[in-house]
């Protein structure tokens, strides 16, 4: 019972990067669009974009498809693989979340000082959106970041459809931890870094947060865990309000085009574009 139940939390909470490949933990993907240190950014997009993985994937792969849309879009975007541990190193996000975030504030830090910016705008998906609010409430980030868009957020933890209930109940915990991540005890939204990270609220001011969800989320459970406390510079958007024949899940999201569009829109919403709902088949 206890391997069992074991083999199952490691699995859903794995799921983002053992479904998305391996690759090497630093290097741009070809052609994606990322991490072109000699990019200028333009006057249109003045704020550089810093794009952040989830729990078990890498910078490359899981942001493949939106680093090459938004590079089209006229961004200098970055990303980096954090959190890795002994189960490295291409699978990110495992490591303490705390330590994820000091090392988002090293790697915010390199791309203000590569294109002279003064601020980045971040886009995040699944941890990386939980990473990135800890940043910025905590360690200095409400400064250096201008405009914040989660997809997949994860503010206030999982059940993960009751396997956090039943990990705790069987002690599993500590195995996790032992065996490389420790993120994964701290998404339980019991846990005391969720506790620090939500008393008072989330959000700060100065960055302006967006958090896209979706209803068929079946890694952020319930998928309201990642939407924001009401604040006057958060904003949530329920994918399936915009485009109900959007059935796409937690994975999906990263390739969706409609979330693709959506985050365009709230990078820029000066000049959002509006666009026809493509429908979307459930996809994990």
């Amino acid at each position: 019972m206890r391997s069992s139940a074991i083999r199952a939390v490691i699995a859903v909470l794995f799921s983002v990067g053992l479904s998305m490949g391996i690759a090497p933990a630093q290097a741009a993907a070809p052609g994606s669009g990322l991490n072109d240190w000699t990019c200028v950014p333009s006057a249109a997009h003045p704020e550089p974009l810093v794009l952040l993985h989830g729990l078990g994937a890498n910078g490359d792969l899981n942001f493949e498809v939106m680093g090459r849309y938004l590079e089209s879009r006229g961004y200098c975007a970055y990303s980096l693989t954090y959190g890795v541990t002994t189960l490295g190193p291409s699978v990110g996000g495992l490591g303490s979340m705390p330590d994820s975030a000091a090392e988002v504030r090293a790697f915010v830090d390199r791309v203000l000082a590569a294109t002279g910016a003064d601020q980045v705008s971040i886009v995040a998906h699944s941890a990386g959106s939980t990473v990135a609010t800890y940043y910025m409430k905590f360690l200095g980030g409400d400064r250096k970041v201008e405009r914040f868009v989660g997809f997949g957020t994860n503010i206030k933890g999982t059940e993960l459809d009751g396997l956090v209930t039943l990990m705790n109940l069987l002690g599993i915990e500590p195995v996790l931890d032992a065996i490389g991540c420790p993120a994964c005890v701290e998404f339980s939204p019991r846990s005391d870094f969720m506790a620090e990270l939500n008393e008072g609220g989330a959000t700060v001011p100065g960055p302006t947060y967006t958090s896209i969800v979706t209803k068929y989320d079946e890694v952020v459970t319930p998928y309201t865990n990642g939407l924001f406390d009401a604040a006057p510079n958060a904003k949530n958007i329920v994918l399936q309000k915009r485009c109900p024949l959007d059935f796409s899940g937690h994975l999906a999201l990263a390739v969706d085009p409609n979330v693709l569009k959506l985050v365009a829109n709230e990078l820029d919403p000066e000049n959002a574009r509006s666009f026809l709902c493509t429908p979307m088949p459930w996809a994990g």
